[in-house]
């Protein structure tokens, strides 16, 4: 029970101080990465809490999927730094607000509830199989918000996709009222190869 408890505080403080420096890191790309070792962290909070499928899916999904997604878009985007952070302290009162009122909900949640008032989990039986449990939880009593959020991610990927196709001089788009005003004669030319070509 120490060890567990020891690798809980571990797991939970590398994972605290990796979001911290997802949100103050000055480059982009840092900031995914960082952002990687918090999901690893995440992952190990929830393999030491006995939710395996939980663990493995965020690091095969996120970390091996969503989070290369992140780094391509964040490198196709060319963003500029110096012109975010420009607008830095014209918003930092209101980060900072936003933060204070964070501090002060966690407080209020361990005010109510202190840390050694909490039962402990109920142990699982042998048999017990927590894809199922939650495979049955995710497509009975949740499935309208998994689908809602299936939804926002097309919206997200669609937004991503829109940001990545600015017009830019050397970049080859499409324009559709051109296409569609084409004329056959303007595109196709028929050649008689019976007879040959002067």
């Amino acid at each position: 029970m120490l060890v567990t408890t020891l690798l809980f505080y571990v797991f939970s403080a590398i994972l605290l101080l990796s979001a911290l420096l997802v949100i103050t890191a000055r480059n982009p790309v840092y900031a995914s990465l960082y952002l990687v070792l918090a999901f690893f962290n995440a992952a190990a909070l929830f393999l030491l809490l006995g939710a395996e499928f939980l663990g493995l899916i965020l690091i095969l999904v996120y970390v091996g999927a969503v989070m290369v997604l992140f780094l391509f878009v964040v490198m196709m985007l060319d963003i500029n730094l110096a012109r975010l952070q420009e607008g830095f302290l014209h918003y930092l009162p209101l980060g900072l607000a936003v933060a204070i009122l964070g501090v002060l909900e966690l407080a209020a949640v361990f005010w109510t509830a202190p840390l050694g008032h909490v039962p402990a989990p109920a142990a699982l039986p042998a048999n017990a199989d927590n894809t199922r449990a939650l495979g049955g939880l995710l497509y009975t009593q949740y499935l309208y918000p998994f689908e809602i959020a299936a939804v926002i991610l097309l919206i997200a990927i669609i937004a991503a996709i829109a940001l990545t196709l600015r017009r830019r001089p050397q970049s080859k788009t499409q324009d559709i009222g051109r296409q569609l005003a084409v004329k056959v004669s303007e595109r196709l030319r028929l050649v008689d190869l019976r007879r040959p070509r002067p």
